[in-house]
C-alpha cells in the first residue's frame, strides 16, 4: 500500500464525466489542476449510470482514468467541490459515492495513492447484480 506523505493532499483519480473532453472537466478541473495524467484504478470494474459511470470494487478488472493534481491554492475548494458534485457527505448512508484513498498506476507504472469515489456499498450491490459493465473499464469507450 502506497502512503501519502503527510500533510501533502492526494490527487484525484476521475473515471468519467470529469475526464478530458467530459461535460464536468471543464465545469470543476479547468484552473484548477497541475497536473493531469492517465492512470488506472486496479481492481475495479466500471458500470454504467444515468449518465456517469459507477467504479465499483472488484477484484482482477481495473478503470482508466486520468490522476488529477490541484493547484495547491485550489485543493480545498475543488475537492469541496467534487464532495458536493457526487453528492458525497462522510458516514452519510445516502450517498451515491464514498470518497475513499486507493492506490492507483500511472501509464508508465508508478504507484499513486489517490482519492477516488467508488459506488456506496447499496449502490455497488445493485450494479453487482443488474447493473451494466463497461467492458475495459473505460468511460470514453462508451462513444
Amino acid at each position: 500500500m502506497i502512503t501519502p506523505e503527510p500533510g501533502r493532499p492526494l490527487p484525484f483519480f476521475v473515471y468519467g464525466t470529469l475526464r478530458p473532453g467530459e461535460p464536468n472537466h471543464d465545469l470543476f478541473l479547468r484552473g484548477r489542476t497541475a497536473a493531469e495524467a492517465p492512470a488506472r484504478l486496479p481492481g475495479a470494474a466500471l458500470y454504467d449510470g444515468p449518465g456517469y459511470p459507477y467504479a465499483v470494487e472488484q477484484d482482477g478488472e481495473e478503470v482508466r482514468g486520468e490522476l488529477v493534481t490541484a493547484l495547491p491554492e485550489a485543493y480545498e475548494d475543488l475537492l469541496t467541490a467534487l464532495d458536493l458534485l457526487e453528492e458525497y457527505a462522510p458516514d452519510d448512508p445516502r450517498n451515491l459515492y464514498e470518497r475513499v484513498a486507493r492506490d492507483t498506476v500511472r501509464a508508465d507504472g508508478t504507484p499513486v495513492r489517490a482519492w477516488v469515489y467508488l459506488a456506496a456499498p447499496p449502490v455497488a450491490a445493485r450494479l453487482r447484480t443488474r447493473g451494466t459493465r463497461i467492458e475495459g473499464g473505460d468511460w470514453l469507450s462508451r462513444r
